[in-house]
């Protein structure tokens, strides 16, 4: 018998990127990398443990604006040619390093990875969804969902119709993609207010994931702190991160991902390698960007980028190994310690962003797969868990008020509003207050329905919690504050024409072909409560 639980949760989402109406943008990238760096890795890590016996269980979100891009076949399109690029690129590479050994070794690595790529996608037919959803059927994974398009829910609670909508268009996306509702749900940024679990029981949810402070200063005062879930009066359970294994990942000063032998993120052939010669695989407009081949290891955290060493996935891969043993051994002492003092089973809840494996800790899948391992084979301490099974099998937890809370910079919300943001939500929140007012209508025919459901997605889209996110860190501003507005002007726009009772199809046709996150929105969803 096992004294505790582990619970590796990862949370797989990015916002919805998709434009048919340019030959190239940039952000399309993001998509693209993490299908190559993270979610073909994560199943081809599932495929090998269910291959060799392994019985892991892991939840995982996949957001909604993650499994439309996904799902779509532009996108598709576009990333087939994107890995065609990266395999033409790695045998040039091969061949231009013919006689400097250690480059054409990793080159040849690289071709290798890219080649495994491409069978999984072929093999898959480009359809990663149904690849993940095959292990939500053999129950080693508990896909959950989060807000439809990721908004920042404690900023819209004065309006809880925007609330719902975010909640319900989420819950009702998955079971079009899965074939069955979620059970759970992770709040976008892990971001509580008080009363939100109303209506998260309302719309058919089991339990969500807060941070742990969420949990720490709930009312009463939990028992077990955040080592157990408590229940909400409505009989929804709360979820807290656990900080200490939180931070052996995390962390810039003791994390795992800063390891001298692995692969330096910010280092890429897109800069180091000769204009002329690198100039295919680039922007269109001649702008140099990251690529996605890497030579170089992260060496010393003094060091300048241009005194990096090569990288070896040889000795990156052993190291993934030690820190995988490292992490079982720690989880191992705090469980059996947890377990002393609580006289019960605790739970330790390991939340992370999925793309940081794979994407910024490249070897973070490697890193996943040793654990899963070493926990089954070496090791009785604990049991690795999802939370529904948890759930299922620990029915009896105490009843409590989770405190407000996010696992934003401070544990509050201020991260999602300050001097760089603050702006967008006076127009955030005049639009969920017209969306409202729209939805007492009642259609005057075709047209007007598909106006009245295409105003619904432009806000949703409007209130991405990513724009806020990306105008506070600094990067890729303008793309952020675009897209903010774009939605909000096209929102604008259909109100007026709908109000007017002139609705232009030929617009409408454009704006539904550019953002059909949805398909099957319906705009009454924003009707009072």
């Amino acid at each position: 018998m096992s004294l505790g639980y582990l619970a590796l949760v990862l949370h797989a989402h990015l916002p919805f990127v998709r434009h048919p109406e340019s030959d190239f943008v940039l952000e399309e990238e993001w998509l693209f990398e993490a299908i190559t760096e993270t979610y073909i890795p994560l199943l081809t890590m599932f495929d090998g443990l269910k291959r060799d016996g392994v019985d892991f269980k892991m939840t995982m979100s996949m957001t909604p604006p993650l499994v439309s891009m996904l799902k779509d076949p532009l996108l598709q399109e576009r990333y087939d040619e994107h890995l065609t690029n990266l395999e033409e690129l790695t045998e040039r590479e091969i061949e231009r390093n013919e006689h400097n050994g250690h480059v054409k070794y990793l080159a040849e690595y690289y071709a290798n990875e890219f080649n495994h790529t491409r069978q999984v996608w072929e093999d898959h037919k480009g359809d990663l969804v149904s690849a993940f959803k095959q292990y939500v059927d053999s129950n080693n994974l508990d896909i959950i969902t989060c807000g439809a398009t990721h908004g920042y829910l404690p900023l819209m609670k004065m309006y809880p119709e925007a609330v719902w909508a975010q909640l319900k268009v989420a819950v009702e996306s998955h079971e079009e993609n899965f074939g069955r509702p979620p059970s759970g749900i992770w709040l976008p940024e892990c971001a509580y207010y008080e009363g939100l679990e109303r209506m998260v029981a309302d719309v058919g949810l089991r339990y969500f994931l807060t941070d742990g402070h969420g949990i720490l200063y709930a009312r009463p005062r939990p028992r077990f702190g955040a080592y157990a879930p408590i229940y909400t009066e409505t009989g929804v359970a709360a979820f807290g991160r656990d900080h200490e294994s939180s931070q052996q990942v995390w962390s810039s000063k003791v994390g795992y991902p800063g390891a001298s032998e692995y692969r330096e993120f910010y280092r890429d052939l897109g800069w180091d390698a000769d204009y002329e010669y690198i100039k295919p695989y680039i922007m269109p407009n001649g702008q140099r960007k990251n690529v996605g081949i890497k030579y170089h290891k992260i060496t010393g955290k003094n060091l300048g980028l241009s005194d990096k060493d090569w990288y070896d996935p040889y000795w990156a891969k052993e190291k993934a190994a030690e820190h995988a043993g490292n992490f079982m051994h720690n989880r191992g002492q705090q469980i059996a310690n947890l377990h002393g003092m609580m006289q019960r089973k605790p739970i330790v809840i390991s939340p992370y962003d999925a793309e940081l494996f794979g994407h910024w800790w490249y070897e973070g899948p490697w890193f996943i797969d040793y654990l899963f391992r070493k926990t089954w084979f070496d090791q009785d301490t604990y049991e690795m868990t999802h939370l529904a099974d948890y759930l299922k099998d620990n029915p009896t937890q105490q009843v409590c008020r989770p405190s407000q809370s996010s696992w934003g910079y401070k544990g509050f919300h201020e991260y999602w509003l300050n001097e760089t943001n603050s702006w967008i939500y006076p127009h955030l929140h005049k639009a969920a207050e017209r969306m409202v007012e729209l939805a007492r209508r009642e259609p005057a025919d075709e047209l007007e329905w598909r106006a009245l459901n295409q105003a619904a997605r432009e806000l949703l889209l409007a209130q991405s919690s990513d724009w806020a996110f990306i105008m506070r860190t600094g990067t890729m501003v303008p793309y952020a504050v675009r897209r903010t507005r774009s939605h909000l002007l096209r929102f604008d726009k259909l109100r007026e024409d709908i109000m007017a009772g002139k609705i232009d199809s030929g617009w409408l046709e454009k704006v539904e072909e550019i953002d059909n996150i949805f398909p099957n929105v319906n705009y009454r969803v924003y009707r009072p409560l």
